[in-house]
């Protein structure tokens, strides 16, 4: 009965692994993070393993299912850059935007592979990802306009009587993006694995009664946790994509200063 027993968020622990040296240890989140990449990685060899690069055209005419998986990420990815980076340099982007959506789907989808982990439900990893992304986008604001980006607080054809009161909402708009960006993926992740371990653990302490009705009456949470593991695995997908438009907004915002 040790599972009735445990606390819905307690399948987001960090937990070591092994230590390394002093403080420093391997932890799940470490471990997992190392997984998705060899994961990428592997896919990728199988993916390219009969490409020609000395040929124009691609992988297979008939593309393996694998292929067409890779195609549809790969278009949907091209589409997002294109559609909300407004610039001749949006190409440029694509291996971030690209990357980055490969990154995010992944994380949020291995958390559903029972004794997995979802590395997206801690607020300092979200925060990590979406603060390096919000520094690199203002470099290359930065490094695009120089002293013009002060025009991002200040919004073109205001009257400076209105100055004072925009600048300051501008500004704390501005510095809030990446609190907002990681807050959004952080509280949806966890929300809908904590719903899902809170069915789940009602259905197990039916069963720990121990009469024939309460075993009966235990289908009933299972029953609903199917529903809500598809809706939780659309809930991945889309906030992955939410993230990623996010950024190339982000992104389209700092090429092009209003």
């Amino acid at each position: 009965m040790l599972f009735c027993n445990l606390s819905p968020v307690e399948q987001f622990a960090v937990l070591p692994v092994f230590p390394l040296v002093g403080l420093i240890s391997v932890n799940n989140v470490f471990v997992l993070i190392a997984l998705i990449f060899v994961f990428f990685i592997i896919n990728l060899l199988i993916l390219f393993k009969n490409f020609d690069f000395n040929k124009l055209y691609g992988l297979y005419i008939i593309p393996t299912r694998l292929q067409t998986i890779f195609e549809l990420v790969y278009k949907g990815a091209l589409g997002l850059t294109k559609d909300n980076i407004n610039s001749d340099k949006s190409q440029l982007f694509f291996p971030l935007i690209f990357t980055l959506f490969l990154f995010l789907l992944s994380s949020n989808l291995f958390g559903l592979v029972p004794y997995s982990y979802t590395i997206t439900s801690h607020l300092i990893v979200t925060f990590s990802l979406s603060l390096f992304l919000f520094v690199g986008i203002n470099i290359i604001c930065l490094k695009t306009h120089k002293e013009k980006i002060f025009r991002l607080f200040f919004p073109g054809s205001t009257s400076v009587s209105l100055a004072f009161l925009l600048v300051p909402i501008e500004f704390i708009s501005f510095n809030f993006k990446p609190v907002s960006l990681s807050i959004r993926l952080f509280a949806n992740m966890m929300a809908g694995h904590t719903l899902l371990k809170v069915i789940a653990g009602f259905s197990w302490t039916l069963v720990g009664l121990g009469n024939f009705f309460s075993y009966i009456l235990h289908l009933v949470p299972v029953l609903i946790l199917i529903p809500l593991f598809l809706l939780e695995a659309a809930v991945a997908a889309i906030q992955s994509f939410v993230f990623t438009v996010l950024v190339c907004i982000y992104i389209n915002d700092g090429l092009n200063l209003h």
